[in-house]
Formats: C-alpha cells, sequence, structure tokens
C-alpha cells in the first residue's frame, strides 16, 4: 500500500469512523451490504481505470471475469458485467485468520455492470457489513484500511 493510503485509515480509526461512514461519501450503500458508485465511463473504460488503480497501490490482482460473454456462451443474454477480484494478502488474509468462512469474502470482489439505461456501476460489499456477516469484531483497523482504499479506487471512476 502506498504511502498516500496509510493516511486515511489512520484518520478514520483517530476519529472512530466506521467503514460504512467512508463509503457513504463514495457511493450508495444499500440495506443489503452492497455499495454501488455510479462511473463516469464506459464498460471498457471503467474496467481499465479500475485495474490501473489496483496496479498502481501494488495490490495484487487476480482475475477478471466477463459474466457477459460466459452468458453468451450458453446462450443467454446478459448486460455488460464484468467480476474483477484483487487484493492484499497481508490484509486481507487476516479477516479470514479471525473466522475461515470470511475466505468466501476475500479476496475483493468489485462487479463492474452496465443497468438497463446504460449506466456502468462499480458493485462491492461493505467490509463493515462482511465483519458483521463473519463476527469479526477484532479487525476493526484491517476493515477501515480496506475500506479506504476500495473507496479510492472506485474514487477512480466515479461520477460526479
Amino acid at each position: 500500500m502506498s504511502t498516500r493510503f496509510k493516511f486515511v485509515p489512520a484518520v478514520c480509526v483517530a476519529f472512530g469512523l466506521l467503514s460504512s461512514s467512508l463509503v457513504l461519501a463514495q457511493g450508495t450503500l444499500m440495506g443489503d451490504g452492497i455499495i454501488k458508485v455510479k462511473s463516469s465511463y464506459s464498460m471498457g473504460e471503467t474496467i481499465v481505470r479500475i485495474k490501473q488503480d489496483i496496479a498502481a497501490k501494488g495490490i495484487m490482482f487476480f482475475s477478471e471475469v466477463d459474466q457477459a460473454q460466459l452468458a453468451a456462451n450458453a446462450g443467454i443474454k446478459l448486460r455488460p458485467s464484468t467480476l474483477l477480484t484483487f487484493g492484499n494478502p497481508p490484509l486481507g488474509t487476516q479477516f479470514i485468520t479471525a473466522n475461515p468462512q470470511a475466505g468466501l469474502d476475500w479476496p475483493v470482489r468489485l462487479l463492474v455492470q452496465q443497468d438497463e439505461k446504460g449506466d456502468v456501476w462499480a458493485v462491492y460489499t461493505d467490509f463493515a457489513w462482511i465483519a458483521r456477516r463473519h463476527g469479526i469484531t477484532d479487525r476493526e483497523a484491517q476493515f477501515v484500511t480496506a475500506s479506504g482504499v476500495v473507496a479510492s479506487i472506485t474514487s477512480s471512476i466515479k461520477a460526479n
């Protein structure tokens, strides 16, 4: 993680902010723990920008799954939808050591999808919601860090 992102978690912890507070400034938090960030760009440009930001931060990129192409190969029509997985193992594995079932939610999954109006969205699961889902109560600083990083990544595409 670059030096500029060490600042965000330190400030958030100092002020006692939860990760949900970070994401509300970046996107829309739904009641089901889903955060949606509207992109200013096309599907292709959104994916390129997100992957560039991940690389610039020194985060490992694991996979890109074009779900619409998989659906097309199965004879099913699906609006553009691409799942990106990435993470920082020294950080992410701390959640798994707290509860091995947290491996269901790590590495980070970010879905880039196009809605029926043609708008492009980056969608991911709120890390505070993941913590509650897995009963993880002793990794607050790590969840705040992860929330700050994904909020920063999605800010690279966020519509005004």
